[in-house]
């Protein structure tokens, strides 16, 4: 079992930016892919970014060319710069790992709240 923690969120003006941090620990097994998701109030959650072991990354629609995902794998830790972020950008933002060991099953982080005011 892994365990992710996640750091970074707050309350930030649009046109801002945040930095979240996520750490991934406790696991035997090697990680595959790491990732950020986030749910909004009333909303489906959905992936924002997501990046392999190998460097590989793919992001929603939504928030390419502001948000950008990286990974440093020595320290099992993963990054989600945020740029010019907009109010609907608004959402509980949670660290997901993928194990190499169970393709396709995330575990997740509890989440941290990023708020954008407009």
């Amino acid at each position: 079992q892994v365990q992710l923690v996640e750091s970074g969120g707050g309350l930030v003006q649009a046109g801002g930016s945040l930095r979240l941090s996520c750490a991934a620990s406790g696991s035997r097994f090697s990680i595959n892919a790491m990732g950020w998701f986030r749910q909004a109030p009333g909303k489906q959650r959905e992936l924002v970014a997501r990046i392999t072991s190998g460097g590989n990354t793919n992001y929603a629609d939504s928030v390419k060319g502001r948000f950008t995902i990286s990974r440093d794998n020595a320290k099992n830790t993963v990054y989600l710069q945020m740029n010019s972020l907009k109010p609907e950008d608004t959402a509980l933002y949670y660290c997901a790992a993928e194990m190499v060991a169970t393709i396709g099953r995330w575990y997740w982080g509890r989440g941290t709240q990023v708020s954008v005011s407009s």
